[in-house]
């Protein structure tokens, strides 16, 4: 019955690093106690929006809040779509892909986070190609953009790799101080030299209409 009434309950990508699954309450729960680990130094902040300021007793409570408001908020027109990053059995973090009237405008955008102690070891870069796989191959978006501060040089390392262009900057405040905010960009043509043929997705047939995907 919940896959009949939440079909994103059953919706997997696969690589032969990785699992990206969509997170029920239970894995919800174990995502927000991860958040309670270093996530990056507390010195630098990688994210436009700093939630990783709380404490780390505040914020599994507040990440947990925040996967359900996704949840709750979703709409064919407007949708987060937070799948939880797991290696070999592990939970490591989250990769996020999104998009406002997707049906029209077949773009998205992503962001992720990941543990500190999984950081440098080519995940991030494995679960991006996922989540494009997902967002190109399973929901046929034709544009894939993406953003990071200008001195997040593994976050640049990862787009670059995987053929994202550059799309200009702003300035965004950054705990409240104005910041560079660097902007990349991927067509469906500059994915396709780089499509890879070992990345699977399951349970998204039941899910199209959740997308807004006719």
């Amino acid at each position: 019955m919940r896959t009949t009434l939440w079909p994103l309950f059953d919706l997997v990508v696969r690589t032969p690093r990785l699992v990206l699954r969509y997170p029920d309450d239970e894995l919800a729960v174990v995502l927000a106690e991860l958040s309670a680990l270093q996530i990056h130094d507390p010195n630098f902040m990688p994210f436009s929006e700093p939630w990783t300021d709380t404490t780390p007793e505040h914020r599994p409570r507040g990440s947990l809040k925040f996967l359900w408001s996704r949840r709750a908020a979703w709409e064919p027109h407007d949708w987060s779509c937070a799948m939880v990053v797991i290696v070999e059995d592990e939970v490591v973090g989250v990769q996020d892909v999104m998009a406002t009237r997707f049906a029209q405008t077949k773009t998205v955008k992503t962001g992720s986070w990941l543990t500190m102690a999984r950081q440098g070891q080519g995940i991030g870069k494995e679960m991006r190609a996922a989540i494009l796989h997902l967002a190109f191959e399973g929901l046929g978006a034709d544009t894939a953009f993406t953003s990071a501060w200008h001195d997040n040089a593994p976050s640049q390392g990862v787009t670059r790799s995987l053929g994202y262009e550059p799309n200009g900057w702003d300035i965004q405040l950054r705990r409240g101080e104005p910041d560079r905010m660097l902007h990349f960009v991927l067509t469906r043509e500059r994915w396709q030299e780089r499509r890879r043929d070992d990345i699977t997705i399951e349970g998204l047939e039941p899910c199209r209409a959740l997308f807004g995907i006719t």
